[in-house]
């Protein structure tokens, strides 16, 4: 009797709008601006609407990273403490982040990660096989796959959604 894996889903997430306001403070350390912290409130809402919840969330730790997770949990019900912050999904590649979901236990069916471009969207490419030219900022795209995380290959998702603060859906 042959097993059948169930669908994995990976919502890949684009953190909302930076400040760039304090030149003192790093890259690292940018919080969100007042249109970050009006969007992701508003793109958390749309996931409800969709009833589309993570089985894990995991986050770049830069500011404004961390602050767009923070926020997507919350709406979401799923505990700000389960949140596993990576640092190498803050300057990481495609191909790392690829290996970063390779490596996920395979009893999480629904990942989202939430991080920065232009990695995000080269992902969201490579993965769903899509030639989107930006994932705006507090924007997402949701894969479907079949087989396991290790199996996760270069075009072997299937686009569920695009959305972005300003598509009106």
């Amino acid at each position: 009797m042959e097993i059948l894996l169930e669908d994995k889903e990976l919502l890949i997430c684009r953190h909302a709008k930076s400040s760039w306001q304090d030149s003192t403070l790093t890259d690292f350390d940018r919080p969100l601006n007042k249109r970050g912290e009006r969007d992701a409130p508003v793109m958390a809402q749309r996931l409800c609407e969709r009833a589309f919840k993570p089985d894990l969330i995991l986050s770049s730790p830069a500011v404004r990273a961390r602050r767009t997770a923070e926020i997507y949990a919350s709406a979401l019900g799923y505990p700000l403490g389960d949140i596993c912050y990576n640092q190498l999904q803050y300057a990481a590649s495609w191909p790392m982040l690829l290996n970063l979901l390779q490596q996920v236990e395979e009893h999480h069916r629904r990942i989202f990660l939430v991080g920065h471009n232009p990695e995000s969207t080269s992902l969201a490419n490579a993965l769903g096989g899509l030639a989107l030219s930006n994932i705006p900022t507090a924007g997402m795209v949701a894969l479907a796959f079949s087989g396991s995380w290790a199996e996760l290959r270069e075009q072997s998702g299937s686009l569920l959604f695009f959305d972005f603060p300003k598509n009106s859906f």
